[in-house]
């Protein structure tokens, strides 16, 4: 069943912000060249130089999290209540789990987004 569109807003807005604030955070930390976070228009754009680029965005009509990843392509994540989470329902994965392997792997260094 789909959240309502307000609750929709509230956490998809509440989690990309999140998401901001933790990349930020670990991009201080890492110091690594084309490292860059930009946050506008409902989309998170995460670039990593030559290791590839995040994209993050809201999709209302759906009530989704869609994710573009440099390592595991396209993906489609609906809020789970039951769990109070992001998770792709073809794959069952964590929003949250997949980019802290997936950012970890390419960077070298863990990053904790929950």
């Amino acid at each position: 069943m789909l959240v309502s569109e307000d609750e929709f807003h509230r956490v998809a807005d509440s989690t990309l912000y999140n998401l901001q604030e933790k990349f930020e955070e670990y991009g201080d930390s890492i110091q690594s060249d084309g490292f860059d976070i930009d946050f506008g228009n409902q989309v998170l754009t995460l670039k990593l130089g030559n290791l590839g680029t995040y994209v993050i965005n809201k999709q209302t009509p759906n009530r989704q999290i869609w994710l573009s990843s440099p390592v595991s392509g396209p993906s489609r994540f609906d809020w789970d209540q039951t769990h109070k989470a992001w998770v792709y329902r073809r794959t069952k994965a964590n929003l949250l789990s997949l980019l802290e392997d997936e950012v970890e792997s390419l960077c070298g260094k863990p990053i904790t987004l929950s």
